[in-house]
Order: C-alpha cells, then structure tokens, then sequence
C-alpha cells in the first residue's frame, strides 16, 4: 500500500514524498481510512511507529476542504502531555501541511509568555495544539471559539491520565461541539483508558497495532549491577565512551539528579545538558534544538521531559534510575531504535530493585540480560532468573556473536571495545568544543569530579530518600 491508495489530497502526498515516506506504517494503514470516513478511534500506538502522521494527515485533509462556519477559532485541536510532544506535533503539522494554502498551526504551551499567545489566539488558526492546563487558562478568559471545531485529537493519552490531566480534557471537550471527531492515541488501551473513552469518544473504532514485545525487537537491553553511586558514576562513564555511541539520553529519578549529573558530565568533557520540567520554555526549546543538530551528545532528562523526543541519532538510552513504573520503561528506552534501527538501552540496579526488575519483565515480556564489565565488577551477586518467568530472548540472547558479549559461566558479559582516547564528546560538535547545559550555572568544582579515566574523586550525587 501507498500514501496514494489512503486518498489523501495531493498537496498532502506531496509534502509526505518531500519528507522521504513512500509507505505508511501499519497504524497509519489502519488509522487514517477510519479517520477520513469520519470515525471516532482510539488507539494503541508508542512513538516512533508513525501515529503522529496517523492523526495529521487526516486532520490535513479535513482542512483541504474549507468550513462552512465564519470564525477564527481552530478547526483542529491536538492535546498533549508534554511541551516537548506539543512542538514535535505542531512540526510534523507545518512539514505535512506545507503546501496547504493558508493554513495556520499554532501552539499553546505552559511556559509561553501570555501576550504572545493573547496574539496568537487573536488571529485565524486552523490547527491549535497545546497542553491541557494552559489551554484550560485562555478557555476560562473567553479568548477562544471552538464553534467551528471539527477535530479533537488526545495524543498520549495515558500519560495524561497518570499526570492527572484528565479532568482539564475532559473540561476542555465540554467546550468543543458534540460533533466533532475524536482520536484518542494511547500506549495502552486499559481499563482506565476505556473510561475516558466511554466518556469522550462515540462508537469508537478501536486499533492495536503492536505488542510491547514487539516493539522492543530492535532495541538490545543490558542491566549492570551497581554496588554504589560511585561504582554507578564509573559504569556511566564507561558506557558513554563507546565509540558506537552517537547520541544518549540518560534518565534520573529527579530533576535535581538531572542537573547534578549533567553538570558532572559537563565538568568531564562530554557535551551534555539537562532537561526537566523546572527549565522554562525558550532554555528547554534551545536544548532540544541543539540535541536535533548533533551539538549535544548526551541528554540528562527526566520522565515527562523527555516525552516525544524523536531523533534517529539516539543510539543508547541509559536508566542511571531505574523509573518508578513499567510502562515508563518501555517510553523511556523507546526514544532509541527509532523507525526500526537498532538502539541499545543500559540500566542500573541495586541488588534492592529485583521485584522491580520482574515487574519490568513481566510488561514487556523479554528479560533483562546483566551484563559485567572487566575491572568495573559488582561486589553484588547478580539475580538468578525468576523460576516463574518466561518471557522472550532478548534481542542480547538473539545476538549470539555480537562483539560486545561473551560467555561467561553461562551468562552473557559486557565488554565494549575500542574505548576512545580521545575527548569525550567523540564527533558530535565537530569543532572539538565542548558543550553546555542551558539554563545552569557550573556549580559543581570539577576538582572534585572523577577524572577521564574511570577513576574516583569521592564525588556523589545526593539521592532523595
């Protein structure tokens, strides 16, 4: 099948041929037939598996045709959790959108000066894509008219669910026509999800369209026991320098942990920065930005920031905290192994988080292989497989001669070769500078801090308890 079997108008096909896309992927094969012939769906799809382009492209189409209603309110309104999600959504609506005439795609976000959103909102929009509490703001002050809405689109759903977000959605379609279309896509299709759809959507069209197995095939995961933060600190830094690293983002528990950590990995030559809910806006936009254009090698973020980052340059994803939740898991490793490339995902654990460890394994159904590195050994003794667990080979089983791995009383060791010698950072400035955390002052003495090679100053990072 091919963009041009969906019917979708041609200015729309165009604009997807400039982007490179020849097939859609299975959710939008699903999805977008449903949407044209005016359904409600809702839908289970993770990123990275094409569902932005699912919704946009339908929504696109809706706006080839004009509205029979006069008004500057939008036509279209996308909710999401995140800011992040919120600007990658209003992108892909620009880039799919292009050769529409005279559309215009806007975004609502927390963290934006209110006058600029005032002018914003002032003028005809056709695509309005914000977050729910400060789009909630602007509804309550009058200044916007869904009288001519025909759209709504829920994107992570579930995320907003566990954000607590759900009752401003639900505020926010109270104020929209009992006409419109709605779209809820979700990483989970449970019985909470259903609830909100049973209230929300009508006669919905319900599309899955992979397992968490599944969608974890191309991304090998590896655990590494830790004894201590130092022995954690050394394991990062061993990690980072492997040559087939391009790009990582590493996850903490809190966004205190994330700026301590990427200050450390800044004061040790690496280009890194932080990313969190307490940046505002413009350092957090300037951030991604120069994460998107390579001038960042490694991203120090924590869950809700890091949602919707999509770039294909992410080879690793390392939980330096192991989340608090499964299903964090899975979003958090799946910013790797984009569009089917292969990703590596690296966690450390405590001999503390085992019943954690099977809670994660039984979500996605793969174990998580340990892995040892010569000189950087765990004085703990690795977990022993669960007698009760059967999930699937890993992608690190599949890989029998990898040459990362080799056996070792019957399980697999890390090993990573070809350590480089040269600045940490590898090639991403490609002007040999090193990078900075936006927003941060340098807090942190680098005499304090490890050196490059591994070894330890007595520098921790604090922990909440």
């Amino acid at each position: 099948m091919s963009f041009e079997d969906l019917n979708l108008n041609l200015s729309i096909i165009k604009a997807i041929h400039d982007s490179g896309y020849t097939t859609p992927t299975p959710i939008q094969k699903q999805a977008i037939p449903e949407l044209l012939s005016g359904h409600d769906i809702m839908a289970s799809a993770q990123t990275g598996t094409g569902k932005t382009a699912a919704f946009m492209l339908p929504a696109l189409h809706l706006l080839a045709t004009p509205s029979k209603i006069n008004s500057r309110g939008p036509r279209v309104l996308v909710l999401t959790p995140t800011r992040e999600l919120a600007l990658q959504v209003t992108e892909a609506a620009k880039k799919y959108g292009k050769y529409l005439p005279r559309t215009k795609v806007i975004s609502i976000l927390g963290g934006m000066p209110y006058p600029l959103q005032n002018k914003l909102l002032s003028q005809p929009v056709d695509i309005l894509v914000a977050t729910p509490g400060r789009l909630i703001d602007h509804i309550q002050r009058g200044r916007i008219d869904f009288s001519r809405l025909e759209m709504l689109v829920l994107d992570e759903a579930d995320r907003m669910l566990d954000m607590g977000f759900i009752d401003d959605v639900e505020t926010i379609a109270a104020a929209t026509p009992a006409t419109r279309q709605t779209l809820l896509f979700s990483a989970t299709l449970d019985g909470a999800i259903d609830k909100v759809a049973a209230r929300l959507l009508k006669s919905p069209k319900r599309i899955q369209v992979a397992s968490q197995k599944a969608r974890l095939d191309n991304i090998e995961q590896r655990l590494h026991y830790v004894d201590d933060m130092s022995h954690k600190n050394r394991l990062l830094n061993h990690v980072l320098r492997d040559e087939a690293l391009k790009q990582a983002i590493v996850f903490t528990a809190t966004k205190r942990d994330a700026d301590t950590l990427a200050d450390n990995l800044y004061a040790q030559g690496y280009a890194a920065a932080a990313l969190h809910g307490d940046m505002n806006q413009r350092e957090r936009t300037r951030t991604l930005t120069k994460l998107r254009s390579g001038g960042l090698r490694v991203l120090v973020a924590t869950d809700v920031a890091a949602r919707g980052i999509d770039i294909a340059d992410i080879t690793h994803v390392i939980n330096f905290d192991l989340p608090k939740f499964a299903e964090d898991y899975v979003h958090r490793i799946g910013r790797t192994g984009r569009a089917g490339a292969a990703g590596i995902a690296v966690s450390f654990a405590s001999n503390r988080d085992s019943a954690h460890l099977t809670k994660i394994e039984r979500y996605t159904g793969q174990r998580i292989m340990s892995h040892i590195i010569p000189g950087l050994e765990p004085r703990i003794k690795p977990r022993l497989p669960s007698s009760g667990f059967k999930g699937a080979p890993s992608v690190a089983q599949k890989r029998k001669h990898s040459s990362f791995a080799s056996t070792n009383g019957g399980r697999k060791n890390f090993n990573a070769a070809n350590e480089s010698n040269g600045d940490a950072n590898g090639n991403s400035n490609g002007n040999g500078h090193r990078g900075r955390s936006f927003g941060h002052d340098n807090r942190i003495n680098s005499s304090t801090l490890r050196n490059r090679n591994g070894s330890s100053a007595g520098h921790q990072f604090a922990r909440p308890k």
